[in-house]
């Protein structure tokens, strides 16, 4: 075993370089749903709102399934970091541009099939679909360029470039914002201009990281064939991005289920449960942002082989990580009445969702594991026993609601802090065998 690497020593100060971007890239992306919903909601019609919050859904759905492509970006990165592979640094940016291209191709090609199923699915009225449908059309175009755009996000966290990842998420949003506002309330193109406008995000944003990645090579994107495509790397790739993305589904279908199981309890449920997921979404940011950085960090000391810092890594991810929960806690329990109120006029939605609030309260501190031991997971590529313990925890998320299913909202919302305790708490019992088959002592 190689002795720790000076460069691989972690402080807090490295956790919050990495942590604080990340979670002001986090809280700047909600205004893109703001802004959009405002423009098309003065347009004064609810079809073309309804449509555009329903396409919306079906891409944040399709795109974080694919979120793999930034996932397992910087944990190769950063690895190869560690190791000091330069050569293959460039290499791992390439490879993701061609899967991000083949998956985004794939999708185009498939767009009509993929807006007849999802938008079936959905269910909207004849109005609200139409105007999704026009919407998923145009969007779709952008797949190939969001795709590569996680991928340049995952590159630059691997190589702790947080900043210069927090730019160009900053450009894609701001670009967004005003594209939306000159193409639907100036030029008046209705849902047709929002579509486009998430189109010319995500190129900016695109070019923008191109043109990052050339200064920090130098220039030199240029690789040999032989090391772009070398099979060792090309199938570790392939099996770690495919255990993400069942990982991911899994996750996606537990919130999906959480959703459908609400909009079934009725109207004044289902608009409550989206007050309080707001919420989870604030708590999100933080722990994710935290996140990134086990990713970085724990990914540069496994590929440096350095037992002593990638453990220094874990234990400040989560000491921070239980610190920013019980803030977020104390910070819902002060305000939250008060920001429900804000978010809704209604009053029998107002009762309904103080009635739920101890659930959010609650849900960081149960969520620290869940996304710290995600992060460190990530960062050391044990990509198949995430995805095991995340489909284990799905099975007894849904186990739970089952059992509860007596307790209405009250047992679907327990259920759900049982799969945030189950994720986490199974991630943190496999920890120390996991570590010490990686690190083992020769």
């Amino acid at each position: 075993m190689h002795a720790p690497n000076p460069s691989a020593e972690v402080t807090s100060r490295q956790v919050f370089a990495i942590a604080g971007p990340a979670m002001i890239a986090n809280l700047t992306t909600p205004l893109i749903g703001i802004v959009s919903t405002t423009a098309i909601g003065r347009l004064d019609d609810a079809a073309l709102l309804g449509g555009v919050a329903m396409a919306s859904v079906l891409f944040d759905c399709m795109f974080w399934l694919f979120a793999f492509l930034r996932m397992s970006t910087v944990a190769f990165t950063a690895q190869s970091l560690g190791a000091g592979e330069t050569q293959e640094l460039r290499a791992i940016l390439v490879r993701g541009f061609i899967v991000a291209a083949v998956i985004g191709a794939a999708l185009i090609v498939l767009q009509g099939p993929l807006a007849a199923i999802l938008l079936s699915a959905m269910g909207g009225s004849e109005g609200v679909t139409a105007a999704a449908k026009t919407y998923f059309l145009i969007r779709i175009w952008s797949a190939p360029l969001a795709l590569a755009n996680y991928v340049v996000l995952g590159w630059l966290i691997g190589q702790a470039r947080a900043t210069l990842a927090l730019s160009t998420q900053i450009a894609i949003n701001v670009v967004n914002m005003a594209a939306t506002i000159l193409l639907v309330l100036v030029f008046t193109l209705g849902i047709a201009g929002a579509a486009i406008a998430a189109v010319i995000a995500e190129t900016a944003g695109l070019l923008l990281g191109i043109l990052i990645a050339r200064h920090l090579t130098g220039g030199k994107l240029d690789i040999l064939p032989g090391t772009l495509f070398a099979r060792e790397k090309l199938m570790r790739m392939l099996a770690v991005n495919r255990d993400i993305m069942i990982r991911t589904a899994a996750l996606i279908t537990a919130f999906l289920f959480f959703t459908a199981q609400g909009a079934r309890a009725g109207d004044v449920t289902l608009a409550a449960n989206a007050v309080l997921n707001n919420f989870l979404l604030v708590s999100a940011f933080f722990l994710d942002g935290l996140a990134n950085a086990a990713e970085q960090l724990c990914g540069r000391a496994y590929g440096a082989r350095d037992r002593y810092a990638f453990a220094g890594a874990v234990r400040l991810v989560i000491v921070w990580g239980f610190a920013f929960a019980l803030a977020v806690m104390a910070a819902f329990a002060l305000f939250g009445p008060v920001l429900i109120d804000i978010m809704t006029a209604n009053t029998e939605v107002r009762q309904a969702a103080r009635a739920f609030l101890l659930f959010v309260i609650l849900s960081p501190l149960l969520a620290v594991f869940a996304f710290a031991y995600d992060g460190v997971y990530i960062g050391a590529t044990w990509a198949r026993d995430m995805r095991n313990l995340m489909v284990l925890s799905l099975v007894i998320f849904l186990a739970a609601w089952f059992l509860l299913r007596p307790f209405g909202n009250a047992g679907l919302w327990t259920a759900l802090l049982v799969h945030y305790a189950a994720r986490g708490g199974l991630e943190a019992l496999r920890y120390p065998a996991l570590f010490r088959a990686s690190f083992a002592t020769p």
